[in-house]
């Protein structure tokens, strides 16, 4: 009697991973692209002033001032009594230099930004931006 082997006849349980990548490429390169465009944090009505371009890293930690005076760093929102431990504590962890971006709403009171200002002389940080908009943008 003669025998069969079942390998050959067997079914071919083979999965083509490439669209997977293909997905997941795409899904990386989304990603990305979503990240960077929520970079710009807190919504804002900048002051104007005078074209004056610095290079900041994408990665800079932001205080934003909002016009009622509530103050977020990057997105989160913080009391500004718990402001100078959280820069302090930041400015440790990279290692004693810590660049910022201080973007304050147009209509926001002087005395809000004082205070962040107070608080960025006391700690302190070297390395400050303030963000603002080109006169000739509408």
């Amino acid at each position: 009697m003669r025998r069969i082997s079942r390998k050959s006849h067997g079914a071919i349980a083979d999965i083509n991973i490439t669209p997977l990548l293909d997905l997941a490429w795409v899904l990386l390169v989304i990603f990305i692209i979503t990240t960077t465009a929520m970079v710009q944090g807190i919504e804002l009505k900048l002051p104007e002033s005078t074209p004056h371009e610095t290079e900041m890293e994408s990665s800079t930690p932001t205080i934003s001032v909002k016009k009622n005076g509530d103050v977020y760093m990057d997105e989160e929102r913080v009391k500004i009594t718990d402001l100078e431990k959280l820069i302090r504590d930041l400015k440790a962890a990279k290692g004693g230099k810590l660049p910022l971006v201080l973007r304050g709403d147009s209509g926001v009171e002087y005395k809000h930004v004082v205070a962040v200002l107070d608080i960025l002389q006391r700690v302190p940080v070297e390395d400050l931006a303030i963000a603002t908009k080109p006169i000739n943008e509408s």
